[in-house]
């Protein structure tokens, strides 16, 4: 998460495109906002565009307005969204459900910023918004299916922000539960009530398949139907309850967890000291499932601010051929762990860089990034 707020910080600071990629519920659309509220656009409108939610009939509609008349039902002209946020930010919410044709047009809208409304002729309005897409699809493998146009994705991809589903931050849990609890004890008007350690414990435990939108719904649910002093587990929700019976807490768990942390910090060592390749090292584990995607970002990252962002650095950094930086780029997109350089990109010394660095690696320049690790549990990616 600390991560996360660099990522919010430095999206904010300019009008680049943003492309957002999570699971369904683990807060898109609140780090948008976040962006916005932190972006010079903050005065002016944060519009949100369901991509899904939208007969693809009316979409166009929804995004270039449209005129009186224009098509059944249209009773009287209306400016479409992105007229309404002009000078602000649009969000388009699950972009990966759009169908072609719509890619098309909103390519168009990106290329030259030109509003063309439904119904208004030839006449053509510019609008001045900054926009951020979000989905929860893996728009590579559908660029590969032919069911979303590459060159629009790689016109929304220019700063990526991937948000960590909530299973691989579960120290996240127990601040979410709190800020939930209080939020509908007064929104509810109910006397608080205590969450006993057993439950606590049980909530900890859960995968949250649906992320924060799951757990703000349990807490909700919890509050209004709970009437004794305290929630105990029998008042979980029937998935909490199974899921923790197939997962007790015992000593040796606990002991796995404390490990795993050890483990990622091992390979780094192995990699930048020993000279272990990262075929022999990292990607082994990744794909046994002995450590989780947001392990092996920690392990690139720990590379990638030794090489100020150079890939190509980072390739004979962990002791690979350099035939196999294409591979080694494939894999990482492939598996959603490729991190964006530009935060990595400082003015470094030469002494900084390994001597196998390639000249354009010295001259590399940007924000630097902070520490490599964080506290992180086991759990498949």
């Amino acid at each position: 998460m600390a991560t996360l707020r660099s990522d919010i910080s430095a999206a904010a600071a300019s009008d680049a495109k943003v492309l957002l990629t999570g699971e369904t519920g683990a807060g898109k659309e609140v780090v948008a906002l976040e962006i916005h509220r932190r972006s010079r656009r903050h005065t002016h409108p944060f519009v949100t565009i369901n991509c899904a939610g939208v007969p693809d009939t009316l979409l166009e509609s929804e995004f270039f307005g449209h005129t009186r008349g224009s098509f059944t039902g249209a009773m009287r002209d209306s400016p479409g969204l992105l007229r309404q946020a002009d000078g602000g930010t649009v969000l388009l919410d699950e972009v990966g459900e759009m169908s072609l044709r719509m890619q098309a047009l909103l390519l168009r809208f990106l290329e030259t910023g030109e509003i063309q409304t439904v119904g208004g002729g030839a006449s053509r309005v510019v609008v001045d918004v900054r926009v951020i897409a979000s989905t929860n699809r893996n728009l590579q493998e559908s660029t590969a299916a032919r069911e979303f146009r590459e060159d629009l994705y790689y016109r929304l991809n220019v700063f990526h922000i991937v948000i960590a589903p909530l299973r691989d931050r579960r120290e996240d849990i127990p601040v979410l539960l709190d800020y939930y609890f209080d939020y509908f004890f007064h929104h509810h008007a109910r006397a608080p009530v205590k969450l006993s350690d057993a439950a606590r414990d049980m909530l900890m435990r859960y995968s949250w398949h649906g992320n924060i939108r799951e757990l703000r719904n349990v807490v909700e649910r919890m509050v209004v139907s709970v009437n004794g002093p305290v929630i105990e587990p029998e008042h979980l929700p029937h998935d909490v309850q199974q899921e923790a019976a197939r997962m007790p807490e015992t000593d040796a768990d606990r002991q796995v967890l404390m490990s795993h942390q050890e483990r990622v910090e091992s390979i780094v060592a192995r990699l930048l000291e020993r000279g272990d390749s990262f075929w022999t090292s990292a990607y082994p584990v990744f794909m046994s499932r002995d450590i989780t995607r947001t392990d092996m970002r920690l392990i690139v990252r720990a590379g990638l601010e030794r090489t100020h962002g150079s890939y190509r650095a980072l390739v004979g950094l962990f002791n690979m051929e350099q035939d196999d930086y294409k591979r080694f780029l494939a894999f990482l997109k492939q598996h959603d762990c490729h991190l964006p350089f530009q935060r990595f990109r400082t003015w470094p010394r030469s002494s900084d860089l390994p001597v196998d660095a390639p000249a354009h690696a010295h001259i590399a320049a940007g924000a630097g990034a902070g520490a490599a690790f964080g506290h992180s549990r086991a759990s498949h990616h």
